[in-house]
């Protein structure tokens, strides 16, 4: 028994350094490409003559190139492997990022956040997908939300690096807001050129397993049950499945709150009068509290092995931040629940993708852990991201704006409830598959 524990202990550390640190620094500068446009929105909108609608829509295209890219990405990494498909999206993502720097009007800004949404697609899903290769379903909770982390880790630690380059403005004839872009692209390009050398496919091909981990880890890495899963059959038949359209459901929660206060955060907070510097340090302090919270909560939901109401509570929270929000008169009160808000969105994640995979059938985890994921970014966050920028156009109130949020996390919320319960009540829905 102690040598079966070792040899778990020694292969779950081997596997989880080599591969974790470096996908959350991908992920990190994914987030910090995808959501800097916010940042420099502080000066971008004024050069360039863009009003609250414009960006927003323009934002919003982001989301929609995401929708239409994500599922045939997924697919493609399925094919042709993670290791050169991850580096061909990092690569291009980071490419047209930087390529952002050079916009000068509202159509060439649509046309590169489209191009940016195309290019990026399938990274997210495609690294849940490609976790499931190599954490067994016991480790994925604690391990989707150490990955996750990147998330709020990227507008902690970029806020305030964006702040400092809004400063550069007017060196080497660029401003601020292009040079911010030059100089956050560059390094994920050449991350995605350091992904064909430090990623493996599977266990089986990893040189730096010894025999007898390989062996372990593929056999953890099986369930064997009689159970089934609550989505199987072909990938086609997501579509009409009712148990699919409640995972999209309760996603959109979260990826509405995270997408829209990416975009529109630093503008809100810059209302109270803050400079760019210190709007970029006052912005990253939700995120660097999700960030802890979201370990923790992840922790949490593997230790009890419990996932409906470890995704629903976060869904709650960002319902109540959100209400908070729209009574809170001044910096401070605003500041904490717009914290609340962000636990929310990132807490969810671990136990809630822990969960999905564990639903998905092996034919449809590919395509269906994609599906969501567009889904849900495009009704979440392109189109609340619009609804947010309609809604402050018209009444010039970013509180006001943030309302419809808490609409949305409520029904989220219930779709947790409402499916996990059928699942845990049906004792033949059980993963079969890691």
């Amino acid at each position: 028994m102690n040598t079966e524990v070792s040899l778990e202990a020694r292969t779950m550390r081997k596997v989880t350094w080599r591969l974790l640190p470096f996908l959350m620094l991908c992920y990190l500068m994914a987030f910090i490409d995808r959501t800097n446009v916010g940042m420099a929105s502080l000066q971008m909108n004024e050069d360039l003559g863009l009003s609250s609608r414009v960006f927003g829509f323009g934002a919003s295209l982001f989301f929609v190139a995401y929708f239409l890219m994500e599922v045939p990405s997924n697919l493609m990494l399925q094919r042709v492997g993670a290791r050169y498909w991850i580096a061909r999206i990092m690569i291009s993502w980071g490419l047209v990022s930087a390529c952002m720097a050079f916009v000068w009007d509202a159509p060439s800004f649509y046309v590169m956040r489209f191009l940016l949404g195309a290019a990026e697609a399938g990274f997210f899903p495609g690294i849940i997908l490609y976790l499931t290769y190599w954490m067994p379903p016991s480790y994925r909770g604690r391990t989707l939300a150490l990955f996750a982390i990147a998330i709020p880790v990227s507008s902690f630690v970029g806020s305030p690096l964006s702040g400092l380059l809004l400063a550069l403005d007017g060196a080497g004839g660029l401003q601020g807001w292009q040079w911010l872009f030059i100089l956050e692209g560059i390094p994920t390009v050449l991350l995605g050129i350091a992904c064909l050398r430090v990623l493996t496919d599977r266990p089986a091909q990893a040189s730096w397993l010894e025999p007898e981990e390989r062996e372990w880890l593929e056999s953890a890495l099986v369930i064997r049950s009689d159970g089934k899963p609550l989505v199987n059959g072909s990938a086609w038949r997501l579509v009409v499945t009712p148990a699919f359209w409640a995972m999209v459901i309760a996603c959109c929660g979260a990826s509405a709150a995270g997408s829209v206060l990416s975009v529109w955060q630093p503008q809100l907070l810059k209302s109270f009068g803050l400079s760019d510097l210190q709007t970029g340090l006052v912005n990253s302090v939700p995120y660097g509290v999700a960030a802890v919270a979201m370990v923790f909560w992840g922790r949490h939901s593997d230790r009890t092995n419990e996932r409906r109401w470890h995704t629903a509570i976060p869904l709650l929270l960002i319902a109540a931040g959100v209400m908070g929000t729209f009574f809170a008169g001044g910096l401070a009160p605003t500041v904490l629940f717009l914290t609340l808000v962000l636990v929310g969105a990132y807490c969810f994640k671990g136990p809630f993708w822990s969960m999905a995979s564990s639903w998905l059938s092996a034919s449809t985890a590919a395509a269906g852990i994609a599906a969501i994921n567009a889904t849900s970014n495009l009704i979440g966050g392109g189109l609340m991201v619009n609804v947010y920028g309609f809604i402050h156009e018209a009444t010039g109130s970013y509180e006001l704006a943030i309302l419809p949020l808490a609409a949305l996390t409520l029904a989220s919320a219930t779709a947790v409830v409402i499916v996990g319960r059928a699942a845990s009540a049906d004792p033949k829905v059980k993963a079969v598959r890691a």
